[in-house]
């Protein structure tokens, strides 16, 4: 298919709850330059994969540049065109260069913001089937809320960048 190695294994990194963004404590999975974009349809090229392996409900865009996060389903982000420096986590969390061929695969609650980004940026949003996605701003009254859905998230059956067998399914057994 279009991912660069089938046994790649992507990056991993936790965050705490920092009382406005609850974060989660599956991590955060970060492929770099885990698909081959070198092509004139680099986002078709991720949405197949992504498709392939049982993610949907894709958009196309950027991230937005205020700190959010989704309490109530996963969300894959595949880097189809440019770069970014986004910060994952909240306000005390990670700032990470992200750029083509990229796939970060945040666990729900997990606080997300660009910072910058190059002007022909462009990622492939995906989640798992379920619940549909919805932006949680950081207030601590969404935080109350998310305490209580984030648990309630089913894990997804398979990775969406290696599948069925890939590393989110053994890395978020919990």
């Amino acid at each position: 298919m279009s991912v660069v190695s089938d046994d790649i294994e992507p990056l991993t990194f936790t965050f705490e709850d920092d009382g406005i963004v609850p974060n989660n404590a599956l991590p955060l999975l970060l492929y770099k330059q885990a698909i081959e974009v070198d092509n004139d349809h680099p986002e078709k090229t991720i949405e197949g994969l992504f498709g392939a392996n049982g993610w949907g409900d894709m958009w196309r865009n950027g991230i937005y540049d205020y700190l959010h996060y989704h309490a109530t389903v996963h969300e894959a982000l595949g880097i189809a065109r440019g770069h970014a420096r986004v910060r994952f986590g909240g306000n005390r969390g990670k700032e990470f260069e992200i750029s083509a061929g990229d796939v970060a695969i945040l666990p729900a609650g997990t606080g997300h913001q660009s910072l910058s980004t190059s002007k022909d940026f462009c990622v492939i949003g995906a989640y798992p089937p379920g619940a549909k996605m919805h932006v949680t701003l950081p207030t601590p009254e969404n935080h109350r809320k998310a305490l209580e859905t984030i648990p309630k998230v089913k894990l997804p059956q398979s990775d969406p960048v290696m599948g069925a067998n890939g590393p989110l399914v053994r890395l978020w057994r919990k």
